[in-house]
């Protein structure tokens, strides 16, 4: 059997490049066709729960019907963490990762917050809506920095630990392009594929 736990991004992020289609709903299309096949072959999507929401929340109805066909095709499973066993070193290395993270976002917010100071510094009191103009690029660079310095390259959510256990447990291939994801899982020895090579072995049973 071979098994195969995917992350929501690569049915929404067209930079995954699968080659399955310029949009999510031909790659939908593809896979309500592709995998009734790839299951004849031993062949199995594999999700958590949370990745399942996920998936659900970038649909208005929930109750679309390339959603469910595509779920249909999909096996949901939890990851059993009471009977996993997961190095100390993991766990201190991520405690670590946050500390830093955390010392990084109050640094990026300290800058922006002098940035602040020295763009209205002297100034007369703007109009409203001048002062939200200039005040409203500043915040948005904390957002952008502050988002880049605690969250880019680690995992952020229940769900990123879900997929690497998961994937860990089931002894399956983790398909996914968020880098934090793919940086923990190599961690503690998860099998990975590219979404590219994933997307090939799928566009076989085209």
């Amino acid at each position: 059997m071979n098994t195969y736990i995917i992350d929501t991004n690569i049915l929404f992020n067209m930079e995954a490049n699968m080659g399955l289609g310029p949009s999510t709903k031909e790659i939908l299309q593809n896979l309500v066709k592709i995998l009734p096949l790839a299951k004849k072959n031993e062949e199995e999507l594999l999700m958590p729960p949370a990745i399942v929401q996920e998936i659900e929340s970038f649909f208005d109805n929930q109750d679309d019907a390339l959603l469910k066909a595509f779920l249909g095709f999909v096996t949901v499973r939890s990851p059993s963490y009471h009977d996993s066993a997961v190095s100390g070193d993991l766990f201190n290395d991520l405690i670590e990762d946050y500390r830093s993270r955390a010392y990084r976002g109050m640094k990026v917010s300290e800058e922006e917050i002098i940035k602040a100071a020295e763009t209205f510094m002297g100034k007369e009191v703007l109009p409203q809506k001048d002062f939200q103009k200039s005040v409203g690029k500043i915040i948005s660079s904390l957002r952008d920095r502050y988002r880049n310095a605690t969250r880019t390259g680690t995992i952020d959510s229940p769900a990123d630990f879900d997929l690497i256990m998961l994937a860990k447990e089931s002894d399956g291939n983790l398909i996914t392009t968020d880098e934090g994801i793919i940086a923990w899982s190599r961690k503690i020895g998860v099998t990975e594929m590219s979404a590219q090579v994933f997307g090939k072995k799928m566009r076989a049973y085209l």
